[in-house]
């Protein structure tokens, strides 16, 4: 064998140490593999596309799954093992996940009232952390999530993917170069009619279900069918309505275009129409965003019969834009006149969102993401805030620099929730 000159041997030596740094309590990632060993958390709809989506990288092991439902986990494990050939770890508990010295990295994908304790937990096993949106299901702790990234230097990412999506970025690009002018005002509309979701009777958790590690963080509480597995979306408890579930996507990209953090004025009306159920959130939302300097951000959100087409609008000094669902956006270069030519499809950079998580880890460089826990949480913290005034039934004013209501008790008391042991968010993280 030819030997190794020196210096070249110094060099990969250092490379090895610096990737084994970077991944924290990882004791594979200069092995024999170089692989990143991920656990996927949350094993429903969206955890499941992380998993088929992870699969496809070379460079990244899926090394164990979790979810407090069994039957999720024997379901997940089966065709994890099919498309890697190789069979996952399964646990229901996700703290057995964080004392586990082989993972390096989270993919967070269970119910929003677990998504900044679980993230928080993660950051202090020192392990790396994708969380789906939204990444908190209120205030303080999407904050202190930030916090606990900043604090351990972890690379934590947030799932509003259309920051990687090439149409979008390209339309950003153009609005801040510009095109329209200075830009005063977005509004995004999302439509899409859900059914009454009925009542559920109290009863006994199912037999394959861990009640408590489902619950967790949230209030003690009896178990009904319409919380496990979807429409705990629509109770304050668990979600944070269509609000936060879908808002934050498009709350996302207005918010980027305007370049704008928290809002210093928010009103938020609605209500549940068309039919009377269980559930607690609106289906029925619009709210409003107030800068300090006049910016206004508007949104809608029509859970019942709409033809109005989904999408976001943005309102400069020269002219307007219009991006919709999954179409070429338009801009117009002013009252009434025909949309500018559409772009070249090739010159929108298409990014694979979860694919830049782990190109982030291995370079050790949060500035790589497309969607770091910050800017993530803050429009999310748009909709924590949309919500707030509707559930306490008046406009609020907010200071952005202490992220707390001014004068306003009420709305201040629904920033956290009260603390259900041992699942809670500690004040220093």
């Amino acid at each position: 064998m030819k030997r190794m000159e020196r210096r070249e041997f110094l060099k990969r030596s250092s490379a090895l140490a610096v990737g084994a740094s970077l991944i924290g309590t990882g004791r594979s990632w200069a092995g024999a593999n170089d692989r990143i060993r991920v656990a996927i958390i949350g094993m429903g709809v969206r955890g499941g596309q992380h998993a088929q989506s992870v699969a496809r990288f070379k460079d990244v092991e899926i090394a164990a799954i979790c979810d407090p439902d069994e039957k999720r986990l024997a379901e997940w494990a089966g065709k994890v093992e099919s498309l890697t050939q190789k069979k996952p770890k399964t646990e229901s508990d996700l703290r057995k996940i964080m004392d586990d010295p082989d993972i390096d990295a989270v993919m967070i994908a269970n119910c929003n009232h677990w998504h900044a304790l679980t993230a928080i937990y993660a950051c202090q096993a020192k392990k790396h952390a994708y969380v789906e949106k939204p990444v908190m299901h209120n205030l303080s702790e999407g904050r202190k999530m930030v916090e606990a990234a900043r604090k351990y230097d972890r690379i934590v990412c947030g799932g509003t993917q259309r920051r990687s999506d090439g149409r979008v970025r390209k339309l950003i690009q153009l609005l801040h170069d510009g095109i329209i002018g200075d830009l005063y005002m977005g509004r995004w509309v999302i439509t899409g009619a859900r059914g009454s979701i009925g009542f559920k009777q109290p009863t006994e958790p199912p037999s394959w279900l861990h009640w408590d590690l489902w619950r967790g963080p949230a209030r003690s509480q009896p178990y009904h069918e319409n919380l496990v597995h979807y429409n705990w979306h629509w109770f304050w408890d668990f979600g944070n309505g269509e609000m936060g579930n879908n808002g934050p996507h498009s709350i996302d990209v207005v918010r980027w275009a305007l370049r704008k953090g928290l809002p210093s004025r928010i009103h938020s009306v609605g209500g549940r129409f068309g039919y009377k159920d269980q559930a607690e959130t609106p289906n029925t939302q619009t709210a409003t965003f107030r800068y300090d300097d006049g910016t206004l951000l508007t949104c809608d959100i029509r859970g019942w019969h709409n033809n109005e087409p989904d999408g976001s609008w943005f309102y400069g000094s020269k002219g307007s834009a219009f991006i919709g669902a999954g179409e070429d956006f338009k801009i117009f270069p002013g009252r009434n006149k025909e949309p500018l030519p559409p772009p070249d499809p090739k010159s929108f950079e298409r990014l694979d969102h979860a694919r830049v998580f782990f190109d982030a880890i291995r370079k050790g460089d949060r500035k790589v993401l497309t969607a770091e826990i910050e800017e993530t949480f803050l429009s999310c913290a748009l909709c924590e805030l949309a919500n707030i005034s509707y559930r306490v039934g008046r406009e609020v004013r907010f200071d952005p620099q202490t992220e707390r209501f001014i004068g306003d008790a009420e709305a201040d008391k629904l920033r956290m929730r009260e603390p259900h042991p041992p699942f809670v968010v500690p004040e220093t993280v």
